[in-house]
């Protein structure tokens, strides 16, 4: 696939891409506080910054786009121009996540990892949240 933006634009377009409040994120906090819970936002005490915590639950969710966290789905594609440095790029958010998500795990945290492409089912989504933040902490995990 060729990239038909030049680099000036695609430039000015990667520096437009955020890392907290962006959409994908507004729409998770939307539905957890249409629900009653209360949470923090990107709390620096835990690693990785998590994008919602719930420190009295012990709970983090993180919101993951697809394409800048590896995700296996169509929007997870890296472009086929500088492959490697995307492959780089990427490899080294996943490795990321994976260390953060054993961390706050060994901390005691769980941990709920909501991806981009699976945030359209509303319904689905907020019973994933609820199942999750219900879920006492001895409990574990709710399956992804």
């Amino acid at each position: 696939m060729v990239d038909h933006i030049d680099p000036a634009r695609r430039s000015l377009n990667m520096a437009a891409v955020r890392s907290k409040h962006t959409e994908p994120e507004l729409v998770v906090r939307k539905i957890v506080y249409g629900l009653g819970y209360r949470y923090r936002l990107h709390w620096e005490k835990l690693p990785g910054k998590p994008d919602l915590v719930f420190p009295g639950k012990r709970k983090v969710i993180f919101v993951h786009g697809c394409f800048w966290h590896g995700h296996d789905c169509i929007r997870g594609r890296l472009p086929s121009t500088n492959l490697d440095f995307w492959e780089q790029k990427v490899g080294k958010n996943k490795e990321r996540d994976s260390r953060v998500r054993n961390q706050l795990e060994a901390q005691g945290w769980n941990v709920l990892t909501l991806w981009q492409c699976r945030l359209k089912e509303a319904s689905e989504l907020k019973q994933t949240i609820v199942r999750f933040l219900k879920t006492s902490h001895d409990e574990g995990d709710v399956p992804e």
